[in-house]
C-alpha cells in the first residue's frame, strides 16, 4: 500500500551500532516455502482447517454480499484489508508464470501443491469477479477508511465498498491483466485439472474482448484506488493479456495482435527499466522473445525480433553493460528503482531475468549488449547475487524476507502481523485501539509473517526497521510472487550449498489435504482410495449466460472393495443426476444399485451449472 496517515504516533529512532555477522550459503527452498507462507498469511475468506499460519483467521466472509455478489476469497493486497484488482492479478499472473517455468523444479521441491493452491486461490476469487462477459468487480474495501483504521482482518469495521468495470465504466488495464492471470494459470493447471484449465481460458478470453473493445483506465471508473495504485496506461496489458493467450490456446489471432498493435501500443518502441504490476512492457518483450526463439514467429518474425531487441535493452540495463542507460544498483549491489518498496521491482527483474537467461540458453544464444556480450550462466549470476542480496547478503548482513536467517525485520508495517492474533486475544481491537496500543508499540510484532518480502533498504542501502516506515517494512503479494520461479530456479541450481536444501521442515512431500478440497486432482497427493477426475463435457448459452456440463468420475484406487461412500459437493447450483441425496445438506450417496465399488472400477456422476465446478469431496467409506 502506498499511503498511510504517518502522524499516528512519534517514534525516537536511536542510532545502533551493528556489528557485521558471517552470512551462511542461502537456502533457496526455505525462502520458498516461506514465500508460500507469506501469500497463505495474505489470504481473505473461509481459511481452510489446517492452515499453516495459525494467527490468522476468516475475514471478509461479506464482501459484495450488499450488491448480491460473491466476492469472498482472493488476497490483500498488503499490510491492509482492501482488495485491489490490479496487484492481485499482476500476483496470479507472476505465480503462474513461474510454476509453468520451472514446473519440474517446484515438482521435485514438493511445492508443486502450495504452488497451485496459491493461483487458485487467486483465480477462484477472479471468476466469481467476472459475473458477466463485460462486468468485472475490480476492488473490495475503501482505501482511504482502511488506512484510517489498524485492525486486524478478522476485526474489520470499515465499510467493504465494491467496485465493477462494465461497458460504461471502463478498464482495459485490469480487464487485460486479469485475462493475462487467467490465462497464463490455464497453462499451471492444465496437466492436473483440464476442466478447470479450460474454464479458467473461457474467463480469460471473454475478458481480454472486454478489455480491448471498451478502452479506458480502471482507476477512472474506480477513483478510489487512484491514489494507490494509479496505472499508467493500459496498452501494456492489451498486449500483455493477448501474448499469454497466445501461449496458452496456440491461436494466432492473439499472436498477429501483438505484431499488428506492437508500435501504436508501444511493445516494439517502447524501452523501459521497470517490470511491476503497472508496467508489462518487458515481460511482453521477454514473452515475445520466448516465441521467436522457439521458432514459433512464422511470419511474425520480423515484428518479433523488435520486441526481443527491446528485452535486451531490459535486460542490459539491469546488468549494468547499457552504454550507460542502466538500473541503478545500491553501493552493495541490489537494483533500485523506486523509493516505496523498491524490493517488488527488483524481485520482478530477477524472475525475469531468469526466465531470459534459460530461453537465451535453450536457444543457444547470448545477449548481445552495447558493453560487450553476456553469456545466459553469467545472466545468472546476476540474478543469484539480488535473491542473496534479499535473503541476507548485503551491507546490513539483514535478510529483507521476515523470518529467514537469524536477522530479519521484526517491525512489519502489516496490520495481522502486529497485533496480537485472535487465538491469544479474542475481543475486538478496535480502530483507534489499533494505533494507540499496537501501532506505535515498540516491541517486536507478535506474530512473525514468515516469507513476508518487505519494502527493503533506501539507495545506499540504508534500513530502519520501524512500523511507520511504511515505504521499507511493509510488504506486497505482488514482491512476493516473483519469488515462487525464482527461487524454485536456483534452488534446482544450487540447493546443495545451503543446509536443509531439500527445503524447510514445513514442506510435506505431498500437497495440504485443503488444498485437496479445492478440487485439483492430482494423483500423487491423494492418500484417500477414491480418485476424482472432472471434465466439462459440453456448453450453451441461454442468453448471456452460459451453461457447463460438468462430469465427475470416480475411480476406486485401492486393492479393496468399497461401500457406504457419502461424498460432500458444495456450490452446486443446478441439478445433479447418478447421485442420491442423503439426509445432512450437500451430502450425497451413489445409488442403491451401485452398492459396491470395485478395485479399479468407476463410476460417473453429472451437473450442470453456470460458472466455476462445484466442490467434491469424500465424507465417508467403508472397505467391503
Amino acid at each position: 500500500m502506498k499511503t498511510l496517515n504517518s502522524g499516528v504516533c512519534l517514534i525516537l529512532v536511536g542510532l545502533l551500532t551493528i556489528t557485521a555477522v558471517a552470512v551462511a550459503e542461502s537456502n533457496y527452498g526455505e525462502a520458498l516455502d516461506k514465500t508460500f507462507m507469506f501469500l497463505e498469511a495474505q489470504r481473505s475468506g473461509k481459511l481452510p482447517s489446517d492452515r499453516r499460519v495459525k494467527w490468522r483467521g476468516d475475514s471478509g466472509l461479506k464482501d459484495g454480499s450488499l450488491q448480491n455478489v460473491d466476492l469472498v476469497g482472493g488476497y490483500y493486497d498488503a499490510g491492509d484489508h482492501v482488495k485491489f484488482g490490479l496487484p492481485m492479478a499482476f500476483s496470479v499472473t507472476m505465480l503462474a508464470w513461474g510454476t509453468i517455468e520451472y514446473r519440474k523444479e517446484i515438482t521435485n521441491l514438493n511445492q508443486m501443491g502450495h504452488a497451485l493452491w496459491a493461483i487458485r486461490w487467486g483465480t477462484d476469487y477472479f471468476l466469481k469477479a467476472h459475473t458477466q462477459p463485460n462486468v468485472l468487480w475490480g476492488q473490495v474495501g475503501d482505501g482511504n477508511s482502511d488506512h484510517y483504521c489498524w485492525e486486524r482482518a478478522e476485526d474489520m469495521t470499515t465499510p467493504r465498498s465494491t467496485f465493477k468495470l462494465d461497458q460504461d465504466h471502463p478498464g482495459s488495464d485490469l480487464a487485460g491483466e486479469t485475462a493475462a492471470a487467467l490465462a497464463a494459470s490455464s497453462m499451471a493447471f492444465k496437466p492436473y485439472n483440464s476442466s478447470y484449465s479450460d474454464l479458467l481460458l473461457v474467463h480469460a478470453k471473454q475478458l481480454f474482448s472486454f478489455a480491448d473493445r471498451f478502452r479506458g483506465l480502471y482507476d477512472d471508473s474506480i477513483p478510489n484506488a487512484k491514489q494507490f495504485y494509479k496505472s499508467s496506461g493500459y496498452s501494456d496489458e492489451l498486449l500483455w493479456a493477448a501474448a499469454w493467450l497466445f501461449r496458452a490456446t496456440g491461436e494466432e489471432q492473439y499472436l498477429k495482435y501483438v505484431v499488428d498493435n506492437g508500435a501504436y501500443m508501444g511493445g516494439t518502441g517502447l524501452a523501459v527499466k521497470e517490470f511491476s504490476w503497472d508496467n508489462k512492457y518487458a515481460g511482453v518483450q521477454i514473452l515475445l522473445s520466448k516465441v521467436l526463439m522457439e521458432k514459433k514467429g512464422g511470419a511474425y518474425t520480423s515484428t518479433l525480433k523488435q520486441y526481443q531487441a527491446k528485452a535486451d535493452y531490459f535486460a542490459c540495463a539491469c546488468l549494468q553493460k547499457n552504454d550507460g542507460y542502466n538500473v541503478q544498483l545500491t553501493p552493495g549491489g541490489l537494483m533500485y528503482v523506486h523509493e516505496w518498496n523498491n524490493m517488488q521491482y527488483a524481485s520482478a527483474a530477477s524472475f525475469l531475468l531468469a526466465v531470459y537467461s534459460d530461453s537465451l540458453s535453450a536457444a543457444n544464444s547470448k545477449l548481445t549488449c552495447p558493453d560487450g556480450q553476456v553469456q545466459p550462466h553469467e545472466i545468472l549470476d546476476f540474478v543469484k547475487s539480488q535473491a542473496d542480496y534479499i535473503l541476507g547478503k548485503n551491507p546490513k548482513s539483514m535478510s529483507y524476507m521476515v523470518g529467514y536467517g537469524p536477522k530479519y525485520p521484526t517491525h512489519v508495517h502489516h496490520r495481522g502481523a502486529s497485533i496480537a492474533s485472535i487465538s491469544f486475544l479474542p475481543s475486538p481491537v478496535s480502530c483507534v485501539q489499533g494505533f494507540d496500543a499496537w501501532y506505535c508499540r515498540r516491541e517486536a510484532d507478535p506474530n512473525v509473517i514468515q516469507g513476508a518480502l518487505v519494502g527493503g533498504p533506501d539507495r545506499n542501502d540504508n534500513f530502519n526497521d520501524e512500523r511507520s516506515n511504511y515505504e521499507q517494512t511493509e510488504p506486497t503479494i505482488s514482491a512476493s510472487a516473483p519469488l515462487v520461479g525464482l527461487f524454485s530456479k536456483l534452488e534446482s541450481l544450487y540447493g546443495n550449498t545451503g543446509p536443509n536444501h531439500k527445503g524447510s521442515a514445513t514442506t510435506n512431500d505431498q500437497p495440504p489435504q485443503s488444498y485437496h478440497r479445492l478440487q485439483t486432482p492430482i494423483p500423487e497427493y491423494s492418500g484417500e482410495p477414491i480418485k476424482f477426475v472432472h471434465s466439462i463435457t459440453s456448453k450453451w448459452n441461454v442468453g448471456k449466460t452460459t451453461y457447463y456440463r460438468h462430469k465427475v468420475t470416480m475411480k476406486n484406487t485401492s486393492q479393496k472393495q468399497i461401500t457406504d461412500i457419502k461424498l460432500m459437493v458444495q456450490e452446486l447450483t443446478g441439478p445433479i443426476w447418478g447421485l442420491s441425496p442423503a439426509a445432512n445438506k450437500n451430502t450425497y450417496e451413489l445409488p442403491q444399485w451401485l452398492g459396491v465399488l470395485k478395485p479399479g472400477s468407476e463410476c460417473s456422476f453429472v451437473y450442470v451449472q453456470e460458472g466455476p465446478q462445484a466442490k467434491v469431496s469424500l465424507l465417508s467409506y467403508r472397505y467391503h
